[in-house]
């Protein structure tokens, strides 16, 4: 290897080596001379810790497999922990040791970011080393990073966006093909898009856990997983897709922080969404992700590509191992901020336009009933469509813009109605 008369040599100390992990490794070896070309900084993994030592790994030449994670961190030969392991324990006493012996962390965890990152934010700005986290939102998608320097003067009202490539991949499957969503689903866990078990995707939880990391930096204040409105796919049919496209939407499982500006709260949520046939987002098919940004000053800007898998991911892994290795380097770092507790709105509080489902009985009167329904809650109906004949019959509603709280009490009256058989999903409108 080139000498390079200003390399200044870091020594890296990686947890864990699956997919992302071996992958960044991989990426760190093919990598190195042009980031030392380029930085004046020569990585070197040092040790590389691994469950299972016994099993056989490919590793850079003098990188050293160790099992003990605690002895990797605390080890006088690793100069930057990066994170890989995931999890939320061991992986917190890990990365608040690290911070603590002054050693910057890189992590793509977005688990333990969206439960514990105020206080680890809080850690690292106290002993001023660098905690930086791309990775854990949108795998190679450069995001986080424009969030926290580049955006850091605007005035941003709102983030929304598909951050979940498994369930896009489901409704892109269940859009263009029709097909059923446990067909689709199958089809993504046989190509590996999705986990033997879904849950954390179909449900909406891994979206969740991304959205709660976004709105704390967006907005600055502290929004924790718990804190977010969850709602899945798995109530979704094709039907209910198809139908949403004679309205001129695309169905998409959305992450939204939004400030609400007449109570200055921020709603956090996610769940399915239409989305207007003219939007970027209802172009973004399969497994990628996208994310908007809009901002008073900027207006809209658009972050697409892959949200996940082992080379995207560790190619975000190693920009922000450079960074802080470069800041290492000149004894600085790039400091989070003060976060504020959020205050934030309830899905209950939220005004937007929905559609509804209703599968009735084929007798005279159904409709007189339903809009009666939707008549005493104040909710008034924009359009409305007949899909199928006779027993078969769905009426489907789109409304004007209403309260969730209003819609809600419809649907609680809807499934009391002798002539309603099955109120299917409610899905909301997002603005274009």
């Amino acid at each position: 290897m080139p000498s390079h008369p200003s390399a200044h040599v870091v020594r890296l100390g990686v947890l864990g080596h699956g997919v992302v992990g071996s992958a960044f490794v991989a990426l760190v070896s093919q990598q190195s001379d042009d980031i030392l070309a380029r930085s004046g900084v020569r990585l070197e993994v040092a040790q590389v810790c691994i469950r299972d030592t016994k099993k056989k790994h490919t590793l850079p030449k003098g990188a050293v497999l160790v099992s003990d994670p605690y002895a990797v961190v605390q080890s006088s030969e690793v100069d930057l922990v990066v994170e890989l392991m995931g999890g939320i324990d061991p992986a917190s006493e890990l990365i608040f040791a690290a911070l603590n012996a002054n050693k910057p962390v890189v992590t793509a965890n977005k688990a333990l970011l969206a439960r514990h990152g105020a206080e680890l934010f809080s850690a690292a700005d106290a002993a001023s080393t660098d905690l930086l986290f791309e990775a854990a939102v949108c795998g190679g998608i450069p995001l986080i990073r424009p969030l926290r320097e580049s955006l850091r003067g605007e005035p941003i009202t709102r983030v929304m966006g598909i951050v979940n490539g498994t369930t896009n991949f489901i409704l892109t499957k269940m859009s263009e093909l029709g097909a059923d969503y446990q067909v689709a689903l199958a089809e993504a866990q046989q190509l590996g898009f999705a986990e033997a078990d879904p849950t954390a995707d179909v449900q909406g939880h891994d979206a969740a856990a991304k959205i709660a990391i976004i709105a704390s930096i967006a907005f600055g204040t502290t929004v924790r997983a718990d804190d977010v409105y969850c709602e899945g796919i798995t109530k979704i049919t094709a039907a209910d897709i198809a139908i949403a496209h004679k309205f001129g939407f695309a169905v998409k499982l959305l992450g939204v922080a939004e400030l609400i500006s007449k109570s200055s709260k921020l709603s956090v949520r996610v769940h399915p969404a239409l989305v207007p046939l003219t939007n970027p987002l209802a172009a973004v098919r399969e497994s990628f992700n996208a994310v908007v940004v809009d901002g008073r000053a900027s207006g809209s800007l658009m972050f697409y590509g892959r949200g996940a898998g082992g080379e995207p991911t560790a190619s975000a892994v190693l920009g922000d191992v450079i960074d802080a290795a470069i800041n290492l380097r000149k004894g600085t770092h790039a400091p989070l901020g003060a976060f504020t507790e959020a205050k934030l709105l309830p899905i209950s509080e939220i005004n937007c336009e929905y559609m509804i489902g209703l599968e009735v009985a084929d007798k005279p009167g159904v409709l007189h009933a339903v809009t009666g329904v939707f008549a005493r809650n104040s909710v008034s109906i924009r359009a409305a469509e007949q899909d199928g004949i006779g027993s078969d019959a769905r009426l489907v509603f789109l409304t004007h813009d209403a309260k969730e709280s209003a819609v809600q009490s419809c649907l609680t009256e809807f499934k009391s109605l002798d002539v309603v058989k099955h109120v299917g999903a409610l899905l909301r409108v997002v603005a274009g």
